[in-house]
């Protein structure tokens, strides 16, 4: 069996333009043309695919369910040629992004929604690693592009821009001794607090730590979870505290020492040797223009 493409276009042009007459001004050529590819494809697949008994040819039904068929195969083949137009244009074909998630979910969704307008046949990954697990995959190779709340000592190979500062929030059970007064700082000593854990031996995820006692979770929503029932207290960014379903069992206690969140900054990260294609220059470029939560100052 041969099939062409050329026949499966006066097949969907025909069917969409409802006569063979039509289908051949809309392809630009003879009707006698686009009859005879018509009737090829008939025979190639030994299916009817039009009732000819009217003035006009009609689908028959395994006209119709292979209608959709051709469709997917001719919408393919112009992805194709356009997959292969961005590679020659210098856009990659796959991209990896390590965003941490103190990066708000909403901007992720509008800036994605931007890149795939603009690029259509890139393949992207967006992984969500912890703080300086971020640094580690960009600097390995294993991810193009990183997003991480600051790391006291970076890399000297990787290049950064800081993109804006997100609030943590002290956060605790209705029914955790520190939700019943204005909190000290020795009061959060005595208690165990949820910290963040990272898949890296290093000490930059020490630079929270307050109390003796910790539990350390991979997960701000897991994190919230544990502090729900009770388990212990936890910094964790407003933007995560809002979307967490865990919201209503939760209070933020009043400070004693601090009259304000704690802002920790967050950096657009990339490797300095290794030169971008337009799309993670795209990607770069977008992600520095974005102001993520506080103003540059602090307030």
């Amino acid at each position: 069996m041969s099939i062409s493409l050329e026949q499966m276009e006066a097949f969907v042009a025909a069917a969409e333009a409802g006569s063979f007459s039509a289908a051949a001004r809309r392809l630009g050529r003879v009707q006698s043309a686009v009859s005879t590819q018509v009737a090829n494809l008939e025979i190639d697949l030994g299916v009817k695919l039009f009732s000819r008994a009217g003035r006009y040819p009609k689908l028959t039904a395994a006209g119709e369910r292979l209608l959709a068929e051709a469709r997917v195969v001719i919408e393919r083949r112009e992805h194709f040629i356009g997959v292969a137009a961005s590679l020659e244009q210098g856009v990659e074909a796959r991209l990896v992004l390590a965003l941490d998630e103190l990066y708000p979910e909403s901007k992720i969704g509008e800036l994605m929604a931007a890149f795939a307008a603009e690029f259509p046949s890139v393949e992207l990954e967006i992984l969500f690693p912890l703080m300086e697990d971020v640094s580690r995959m960009v600097l390995d190779g294993s991810a193009d592009l990183g997003i991480m709340w600051r790391q006291e000592v970076l890399p000297p190979a990787l290049g950064f821009h800081t993109i804006g500062w997100v609030p943590l929030q002290l956060v605790c059970a209705r029914d955790h001794p520190l939700a019943r007064a204005r909190v000290a700082w020795e009061e959060l000593k005595r208690h165990r607090q949820l910290m963040l854990a990272t898949r890296s031996d290093s000490q930059e995820k020490m630079r929270l730590r307050v109390a003796a006692e910790v539990w350390w979770v991979e997960s701000h929503w897991v994190i919230l979870e544990l502090v729900k029932h009770g388990i212990g207290w936890a910094f964790v960014s407003d933007h995560v505290i809002a979307a967490s379903s865990t919201r209503p069992h939760l209070v933020t206690p009043e400070l004693q020492f601090d009259n304000s969140d704690w802002p920790v900054a967050l950096e657009l990260i990339w490797h300095k040797q290794r030169k971008p294609g337009r799309a993670a220059s795209w990607l770069k470029d977008r992600f520095s223009r974005e102001r993520i939560g506080l103003d540059w100052d602090g307030t």
